[in-house]
């Protein structure tokens, strides 16, 4: 799925007093054309341990499968409702940024489902995450 520079310039538009906002997150454009996200691992988003908190991975990885989804419809009909995130961590993170790319694995009419994966700076793979979307249509 390829985005535009229109599309994130829109999705963080977005940002002001979400959590999305709180925690720094930022949307851009992969090399190829895929939405990512990215955020900071520092005191707004480790855990007691001083490594990244698997709370703020699901945050993260939720924020980029429903900005997802919501570029690819029209808002004025439809709204996104997350109905699953799952999180495999697999590499603790101590600081930096991590960045999550997402793949759209299902464009259904009434449900999509992201495959999202999270890399730290030195581009190792931090957590594979699935984010399901159900697609409802807004009440008039």
């Amino acid at each position: 799925m390829q985005f535009t520079k229109d599309q994130v310039e829109f999705a963080n538009s977005m940002r002001p007093n979400t959590l999305v906002d709180h925690l720094d997150i930022s949307f851009g454009l992969s090399q190829q054309g895929q939405l990512t996200a990215s955020m900071p691992v520092d005191h707004r988003t480790h855990q007691s341990m001083g490594l990244l908190h698997g709370g703020a991975t699901a945050a993260l990885a939720e924020t980029l499968g429903s900005m997802g989804s919501a570029l690819l419809l029209d808002l004025e009909r439809w709204a996104i409702v997350g109905m699953e995130v799952s999180a495999n961590h697999l590499r603790g993170v101590r600081e930096g940024r991590v960045t999550a790319t997402g793949e759209l694995v299902h464009q259904g009419r009434t449900t999509h489902v992201w495959d999202i994966r999270v890399r730290n700076e030195a581009t190792e793979l931090c957590a594979i995450c699935r984010m399901t979307n159900l697609i409802i249509e807004k009440r008039k």
